[in-house]
């Protein structure tokens, strides 16, 4: 997926949030007509990003049609005809989210061939990036929804959750090449490694959300980088 600099500043999307060219989110617009062209696939996109963005500050439950309505500038007859509920724009949200999470947190990764510094890479972006830069006003919008969510909405929750465990696999994928370039030591369980990781972000990431201190993604970085040099040989 190609990337390219965003030129514009977004509008205000609500009276107290709005985007700032200088947030990472900027830098991950996907070009004019990669995925989508036309009218109607424009109108469908900015459905999507004035959305994510609502859903991240107020949280899905507390944003309204009417809020998207006014963010976007539609009808319901026009957002309509571009999703049947809000729990369709939520699911495309999610998707456009997962974008922008992968463009910033694996945008020099895969470049790097020794795959235990492509996983302390990738820990770095992630914390020092994503979650530290505040790609969003009201936060990462991974952990809000989970956190909304739970409970609430099964099918959704759900949703996110397996994205988690598809991150983790990839970690694993990625210790198991090291394991096979004889980088690891013997008898490690790569499993319970990669979860432990991955439950470690979320963490630091909640704390920082609540806190807004930039010491725990600091610190947790080092703290990760420690660990994952006490797995080399």
């Amino acid at each position: 997926m190609e990337f390219v600099q965003r030129r514009s500043v977004k509008k205000s999307l609500t009276k107290n949030s709005s985007f700032r060219n200088n947030k990472p989110y900027g830098r991950y617009i996907l070009k004019s007509g990669e995925i989508m062209a036309g009218k109607g696939a424009k109108t469908r996109q900015r459905i999507i990003e004035q959305s994510l963005q609502l859903f991240t500050v107020k949280g899905y439950f507390n944003t309204s049609i009417s809020d998207i309505l006014e963010a976007t500038d539609l009808t319901k007859g026009g957002l309509y005809g571009h999703f049947q509920s809000k729990e369709d724009i939520w699911y495309a949200v999610y998707a456009r989210a997962v974008e922008i999470w992968q463009g910033i947190v694996f945008e020099e990764a895969r470049k790097i061939s020794n795959p235990l510094d492509r996983i302390e890479k990738t820990i770095e972006k992630d914390l020092g990036e994503y979650v530290g830069c505040d790609v969003f006003d009201g936060g990462c919008f991974f952990f809000n929804s989970l956190v909304e969510l739970s409970g609430q909405s099964g099918a959704m929750s759900r949703h996110i959750l397996r994205g988690f465990v598809r991150f983790s696999r990839l970690l694993r994928s990625w210790l198991e090449e090291a394991d096979q370039k004889g980088l690891l030591k013997d008898g490690l369980n790569l499993k319970e490694i990669s979860n432990f990781i991955v439950i470690t972000l979320n963490g630091a990431g909640a704390l920082y959300s609540s806190s807004r201190d930039p010491g725990i993604w600091k610190q947790t970085i080092n703290q990760l980088h420690f660990f994952i040099n006490q797995l080399r040989k």
